[in-house]
């Protein structure tokens, strides 16, 4: 039986109608991305993906839907973000040029590639009177060490890395638009998402990586002693928690999206070893001064605001990115 709050998020995304209105999503054939169009296809929208040319997306099968359209450019360059925006109703931004633990090698390259990038996007957005614009940012690192958890978005930002320090600016700007110029907005901060889709051979996402390390017989390096706890959130659930943003956010623009409960890294290799019945190889290494103990979000304002949660819990949502790797094992080498 539904609960209260399945039934109104449901019937939410089913009052979601494309109607002819166009999405163009930055990033449409990355992991996230990908799951996005897709659904957002299925909801009668005309889809317009810009992504870097030659990118390639292991479960990208609408390439031939009458209403997908391939944009490739580049999103440092403003003249493709202004062709790539033209005629659009509503934009997701997906794109990240970096992650956070490389992003301090390089703060320049982040802030260039990201943060000059998007501004360009939203003054291109009001130019061309986009309804709204969708961004993602970091739950995982915007808020740095947590003083109270679950994490609530009114919580001190204190981000130790540049990737955090550029998604904060990124949502700030989003706002200043918004006064400026009444341009519509929802930031999402997300937290660790996992699942179909996601590319084991990484450098981020550790369920997707130990879930790849153990089902090939690779060491798996883990820095300290494994006890670091995250939140992590099955893919299906980010897209839900997306598709319901594209209602107008009536003040309303910020929202941590999460699981609201954490996982140690060992929790997670456990759980992998369970579902897949294939034993780890660990390797535990010095910790590291920067890594932050524990980060868990309180996901409390999305579920009551629109109905949104999570419906797909540790164990299940592993069984889930298991199977899909079962049926082509190739997918393990990519």
């Amino acid at each position: 039986m539904s609960t209260i709050n399945e039934s109104v998020m449901i019937s939410s995304i089913k009052n979601i109608q494309g109607m002819g209105k166009r999405c163009l999503v930055l990033g449409g054939l990355g992991f996230i991305g990908t799951h996005l169009v897709k659904a957002l296809l299925d909801l009668g929208f005309k889809v317009r993906c810009f992504e870097r040319p030659h990118t390639n997306s292991v479960m990208a099968d609408f390439f031939k839907h009458p209403d997908f359209e391939l944009f490739e450019g580049d999103f440092s360059s403003e003249a493709d973000v202004a062709e790539a925006i033209k005629n659009c109703d509503f934009c997701y931004h997906l794109v990240s040029t970096t992650l956070p633990k490389s992003s301090n090698l390089d703060p320049v390259f982040d802030v260039e590639s990201n943060l000059i990038g998007t501004i360009r996007l939203l003054q291109h957005a009001v130019d061309n009177g986009v309804q709204k614009v969708i961004f993602i940012s970091s739950g995982g690192t915007v808020y740095g060490t947590p003083m109270e958890l679950p994490i609530p978005e009114n919580h001190l930002t204190d981000p130790t890395c540049s990737y955090g320090i550029t998604k904060l600016a990124i949502e700030k700007y989003f706002a200043l638009f918004h006064h400026l110029n009444g341009l519509d907005y929802t930031v999402l901060r997300l937290a660790n998402p996992y699942g179909e889709g996601q590319r084991t051979l990484s450098q981020q996402g550790a369920i997707a990586v130990f879930l790849g390390k153990i089902l090939r017989g690779e060491t798996i390096e883990i820095w300290g002693d494994g006890s670091v706890v995250r939140d992590y959130i099955h893919v299906s659930d980010v897209v839900e928690a997306l598709l319901l943003s594209l209602e107008p956010s009536n003040g309303k623009h910020l929202f941590n999206i999460g699981s609201g409960t954490g996982h140690s890294l060992n929790e997670i290799i456990s759980t992998i070893e369970d579902v897949t019945h294939c034993r780890a190889i660990v390797n535990y290494l010095d910790s590291r001064v920067f890594d932050i103990p524990v980060n868990i979000l309180d996901i409390n304002k999305a579920q009551a605001l629109s109905g949104w949660h999570p419906k797909i819990n540790l164990v299940t949502g592993i069984e889930r990115f298991y199977k899909w790797l079962s049926v082509d094992e190739s997918w393990l080498n990519k």
